[in-house]
């Protein structure tokens, strides 16, 4: 039975960006704490750490989302698991983000001057105390810009939680319009719903950015260039 698109039909959608909302908060607190342990393994003493990190970043940087979505959806049927689309949503999401965010907050300790860390050496701090009260205190604010800005790559991401089953906003949008054949409608309001989300974050990231790097500059000595910012280090998940 075809329907109009009509307000019902908007407030269904916006019911369901709860559940896109949560899905890329759940993303965002789960890969933020993994990317912090693995930037940290990236500057850990032990090569056999580090390599581990790299290749991490690596396989989950290098390979669409979407295949790792079917990995843990499809591919855990094989060792007698059978995750809820919710689940498998999250886990994928978590360890995606966490691949980017490692990259961010490494690139953002690897701007803190190396002196810092050889002067906690020399009064004793082990690396694990030098990098939590020493390190990362500083490399915080160099870390929020790209952070933020990341979080937009995510929202926009979690659309292909669709394709397993997860009634969030896309899924919910092809439903709606499998009744109402107004694709243009049912789509342009999801656009501008991702947009309203999206769009204050992009915003709050650059502010970030400009701020940090005036403050960088007003305290950077003549003739020396500031070193890159961490924003520069990633780019979003396929």
């Amino acid at each position: 039975m075809v329907r109009d698109f009509t307000l019902n039909e908007v407030y269904f959608l916006l019911l369901a960006t709860r559940w896109t909302v949560l899905l890329a908060l759940i993303a965002f607190a789960g890969g933020g704490l993994l990317g912090l342990v693995i930037a940290g393994l990236r500057v850990s003493p032990s090569a056999i750490l580090r390599n581990a990190a790299i290749a991490y970043i690596q396989f989950f940087q290098g390979t669409p989302v979407l295949i790792q979505l079917f990995m843990v959806y499809y591919g855990t049927a094989f060792i007698g698991l059978s995750p809820d689309p919710w689940s498998a949503a999250a886990l994928t999401f978590i360890v995606n983000s966490a691949a980017f965010f490692g990259e961010i907050f490494y690139t953002a300790i690897e701007s803190i001057p190396r002196g810092q860390w050889e002067v906690s050496r020399a009064l004793g701090f082990r690396f694990v105390p030098t990098l939590r009260l020493v390190i990362l205190p500083q490399a915080v604010r160099l870390m929020l810009p790209p952070t933020v800005g990341f979080m937009v790559q995510i929202i926009k991401g979690t659309s292909v939680a669709s394709l397993i089953g997860l009634t969030e906003l896309a899924r919910t949008a092809t439903v709606i319009n499998t009744v109402t054949f107004e694709p243009a409608l049912v789509f342009g309001t999801v656009a501008a719903i991702y947009f309203a989300l999206c769009w204050p974050l992009s915003l709050l990231g650059a502010a970030l950015e400009r701020r940090i790097l005036g403050q960088r500059q007003r305290t950077t000595p003549l003739g020396k260039g500031a070193p890159a910012s961490p924003a520069s280090a990633v780019a979003g998940p396929d």
